[in-house]
């Protein structure tokens, strides 16, 4: 029997306790990661003293990986920078509606895709701090172009997403495999975090993808189950996830300019990881979590799942000042408004349309109530 028969889920799923160990020690001993965090952490001193701070790194990389043997260890790892980055990064992290799920219930958060680490690690904080099982998180291989880094996001409960499969056999091939994984984790008593959609929404307007929905029914159609029937079991929850500031807005309001003004958009080789950077220290100011409820009306489209996907995120979506301010409707405090102003005045001119519309559109989308 081969390796993928008994581990259909191989290559892309989360590494077990039992790999732990040695990804740890391979990556204590990748060059290119030591190199990568040295640039980072001491751009100056790499540059004039390489070879000194590269052993300073790899030292304390040794020290705080070196124990690591198991994925809880990791996750209390990560919690321990998370909280550190909360503390440096945003006024205030709230969240509404994770009171009424179930603790011990495996659910699939769906939820909208505005930054491409913190999203999900917003969502796993507030498991996490309510003593819930964390989640195994959905993360595309467009990322994850070097071998340490997909070991590190798969050492942190981290599931690849084969976005590079080419041809169509091979795409449905990883698209089966992702969604028989999927299901295989809820059924196994596993919550999962998936955006709506594939890449963020740069412009603030959140719209779940159908595709997402169909991929997702795929591995209980291979169970028997009917559409419906195969949705309800998923056991749905759609999650608004609203910053008043977004760490990554003058760059995504100049890559829209762009596109608007010329058709097309250059990205750089590394700007995904930029991204990520600049998504994890940068300004957050108030940041705020609203767990819907499980979907669990008798729909029989994939159309039908996102709109209701979509309904919960607009609903629940917390308005900020800086929502307010840029869709011109509500009152803000003065505050408030000197800093959106601020931070307004400091995007190039040209950019400022697409910038205020980022911020607008969660005013704009949100339905009235009833």
């Amino acid at each position: 029997m081969s390796v993928s028969d008994q581990d259909p889920f191989q290559s892309i799923r989360p590494y077990n306790d039992d790999e732990v160990a040695q990804v740890v020690s391979n990556l204590i001993t990748t060059p290119e990661l030591i190199d990568a965090l040295a640039q980072f952490r001491f751009p100056r001193l790499s540059k004039l003293l390489p070879g000194p701070v590269r052993w300073m790194v790899k030292r304390v990389l040794s020290a705080q990986l070196g124990k690591i043997d198991s994925v809880e260890k990791m996750q209390q790892l990560v919690a321990s920078y998370m909280q550190k980055m909360i503390g440096r990064s945003t006024h205030s992290v709230t969240y509404s509606g994770l009171d009424e799920l179930d603790p011990n219930g495996a659910y699939l958060f769906i939820s909208n895709h505005r930054d491409i680490a913190m999203d999900p690690a917003f969502v796993n904080w507030g498991l996490y701090q309510r003593n819930m099982k964390t989640l195994r998180i959905a993360i595309g291989d467009n990322l994850l172009r070097k071998p340490y880094v997909s070991d590190l996001m798969r050492l942190n409960k981290c599931f690849i997403v084969k976005r590079s499969a080419k041809g169509i056999r091979e795409k449905m091939a990883a698209l089966t495999q992702l969604s028989g994984y999927i299901s295989h984790s809820l059924d196994t008593g596993n919550a999962i975090w998936i955006a709506q959609r594939e890449g963020r929404a740069k412009n603030g307007n959140d719209k779940t993808d159908p595709a997402i929905i169909k991929m997702l029914f795929m591995g209980r159609k291979k169970q028997g189950m009917a559409f419906a029937e195969a949705i309800k079991s998923l056991k749905i929850v759609p999650v608004a996830i609203s910053y008043e500031y977004d760490p990554c807005d003058r760059h995504k309001a100049r890559e829209l300019y762009e596109r608007a003004s010329h058709g097309e958009y250059h990205k750089s080789e590394y700007e995904d990881i930029d991204s990520i950077v600049y998504g994890i220290t940068g300004d957050k100011g108030d940041v705020h979590i609203a767990f819907g409820q499980p979907i669990d009306a008798d729909l029989d489209t994939a159309e039908l799942v996102a709109d209701a996907i979509d309904q919960q995120i607009l609903s629940n979506y917390h308005l900020h000042a800086s929502n307010l301010l840029a869709a011109k409707s509500g009152h803000v405090s003065p505050a408030k408004q000197e800093a959106f102003t601020q931070r307004l005045q400091s995007i190039p001119e040209e950019h400022r349309e697409q910038f205020l519309q980022m911020y607008a559109y969660p005013v704009t989308n949100k339905p009235p109530q009833a």
